[in-house]
């Protein structure tokens, strides 16, 4: 998965914060882009049509001041974001009017480019607006994120390079109390009116709030900066005044904070938690898990129609895990994972080492892409563990996006607690997905592609960038990574947990399963641990919908390409193939099926 800078809340006007923070590039860049895109425009509907997108991106960049800094806008350094219900209902009202000016637009007089521009926008400002109706834009917690870690990780997301935005990172510091105190004012309201998460994956959420400040003040992720080299721009006497500043600020304002922020939890939230794991028990439930499914898989599929997807996709991946079985000499797959699961010689006995073999893996895999890609990301990325307070509650492995003009490369983070629970014959199809050929190599194309601005920094459809990263482990096995039937296993394991999803995700809320079964279904037919198990049935719990977007995506990837190998024969390219699904940044399903549909008419045509 992808992890952004995000407030784990209602629509993605207000999730911009995490998608839009991990991007490239400038504000003049960006704008002379749509100004050049405008100037060329061959007719009135096309003015027309950049007018509104001109008018949506400086809208966007003023209601997202860390956005606006990530692209070099130093007009909002320093400016915090409005989290409260008004400005989303503001926000949302604006985003309607956007949606009413583009639909009056006739997709006859426009070109391909602006069609798709323009249906990629309105796909966006509907999903927001119609997010917003609902009450569960109050829930600010996921067991993967909530406003005070994703506030913890601001230095991983902003430019650092010189006096400036040093300043404007501690003014934004010290601004937490009163961005605190709006996500407090929703939550609590939430709590009123029944919103709010079950007891059931709660568990470790209190030690997330209170983790960013635990320990020394210089050992915290908010004081990393000041660690780093001192930039030529500050003098020595300037940055001794600002580590200073920054050790006060973490220690008088954001240590208290964050305290009284887990207090907060234990005291009002935690007792207040719902008895139900399913999202329909909420008011307007179900209408609100249809919208989120549909939302994220960029489908009308419903959940029942999802549910069987799963269970046949669950069938036809078992059916290759017993075979793998039978081929290590096993009668079944169950007897084969019981065996590799108790083996230690597949698990690393150190933090140190477990991100060595993952960073080994991905080298490996790096040295490939050319073999498969004909246009490849100039942004490196790294690897790196994921923070020690969040570990033990989160997934296995997630990727952090880069900004290539800010200096931020991408990174892949690695989950280093409980080692027992992290096999090595996974680390393949882990790296192949989060790293590359899944999210940076996907990530950071999008970062470099010439788009309108709107989609080269803010279009984010689960279905396409973890339909990506599913398909990447299963182009994994054509790379040659899964060279043992233990990594065959890990591959598979991983393409089942993502079927599986499938079934619980619509399982928990739209038939009414608890956890328990959840769990149940999950250990009888997948390869995961037990920790990890726990952490992802905790995550559909909380993040309703967001989990369908995989194997939704990978499968309609994977039928694109299957459909372009039987029309164009020899003319087929796989190179191509992936160019041409990568060059668009992320976009719905629907509108990737028709841009492969091009490209084969124009292939045979030639």
């Amino acid at each position: 998965m992808t992890e952004r800078f995000s407030l784990a809340r209602r629509s993605r006007g207000a999730l911009a914060l995490a998608l839009l923070l991990c991007t490239s590039g400038t504000a003049g860049t960006a704008l002379a882009q749509t100004q050049t895109q405008a100037a060329a425009a061959p007719s009135a509907a096309e003015a027309q049509l950049q007018s509104v997108l001109d008018a949506h991106w400086k809208w966007m960049l003023t209601i997202n001041p860390f956005l606006a800094s990530t692209l070099g806008d130093h007009a909002a350094d320093g400016k915090m974001p409005d989290m409260s219900l008004a400005a989303a209902d503001r926000n949302a009202a604006q985003e309607q009017r956007f949606y009413d000016q583009l639909a009056a637009i006739p997709d006859a007089q426009l070109s391909e480019a602006g069609r798709t521009n323009k249906g990629v926008l309105m796909r966006m400002l509907k999903d927001d607006v119609d997010g917003n109706r609902f009450g569960e834009r109050m829930m600010l917690f996921t067991t993967y994120s909530n406003w005070a870690q994703g506030f913890a990780d601001l230095a991983n997301s902003l430019p650092l390079n010189d006096k400036a935005d040093y300043q404007s990172y501690l003014d934004r510091l010290a601004q937490f109390p009163k961005y605190n105190a709006q996500a407090l004012e929703i939550s609590n309201r939430a709590i009123a009116e029944g919103y709010v998460l079950p007891c059931s994956v709660l568990g470790n959420t209190a030690q997330t709030l209170s983790g960013p400040v635990d320990g020394k003040v210089e050992d915290t992720r908010f004081y990393a900066p000041f660690t780093r080299t001192r930039p030529a721009s500050i003098g020595e006497a300037e940055w001794s005044a600002m580590q200073a500043r920054a050790v006060s600020i973490i220690r008088d304002t954001l240590t208290p904070e964050y305290r009284g922020l887990r207090k907060w939890f234990e005291a009002k939230y935690q007792p207040a938690c719902r008895k139900n794991d399913s999202a329909s028990t909420l008011p307007q439930g179900k209408e609100w898990y249809a919208l989120q499914a549909r939302i994220h898989t960029t489908t009308d599929l419903t959940p029942d129609q999802i549910h069987q997807i799963g269970l046949d996709e669950v069938k036809r991946i078992v059916a290759r895990m017993d075979a793998v079985a039978l081929k290590a000499g096993y009668p079944n797959r169950a007897d084969y994972i019981r065996k590799i699961q108790s083996d230690p010689q597949y698990f690393a006995r150190s933090p140190e080492e477990l991100l060595a073999i993952a960073a080994l893996q991905a080298k490996r895999i790096d040295g490939m892409m050319p073999r498969y890609f004909g246009k490849l990301p100039r942004l490196p990325y790294g690897i790196k563990p994921i923070p020690a307070e969040t570990a033990e509650g989160t997934t296995t492995a997630y990727y952090f996006p880069g900004s290539p003009e800010a200096g931020i490369a991408g990174n892949y983070y690695v989950n280093t607690s409980k080692l027992d629970q992290r096999p090595l014959w996974e680390l393949p199809a882990l790296t192949a997905h989060e790293a590359v050929p899944g999210h940076h190599n996907q990530i950071a194309l999008q970062q470099e592609q010439d788009l309108a601005p709107f989609r080269k920094y803010a279009a984010g459809f689960t279905a396409f960038i973890e339909g990506w990263g599913l398909y990447s482990e299963y182009l994994g096995e054509e790379m040659g990574l899964y060279d043992t039937n233990e990594k065959m296993m890990g591959r598979l394991s991983y393409e089942l947990w993502r079927a599986c999803r499938l079934v619980v995700d619509t399982g928990i809320h739209a038939k009414g399963w608890d956890k328990a079964r959840a769990v149940a279904f999950m250990k009888a037919n997948t390869a995961l641990t037990d920790a990890n198990i726990d952490a992802e049935v905790n995550r559909y719990i909380s993040w309703p919908g967001q989990a369908l977007g995989y194997k939704i995506g990978e499968i309609r990837i994977r039928e694109l390409r299957g459909k372009a190998e039987t029309a164009l024969g020899d003319k087929f390219d796989l190179r191509a193939f992936h160019d041409l699904v990568l060059s668009q940044g992320p976009v719905p399903l629907d509108v990737l099926s028709a841009s492969v549909d091009r490209w084969i008419a124009a292939k045979k045509a030639a």
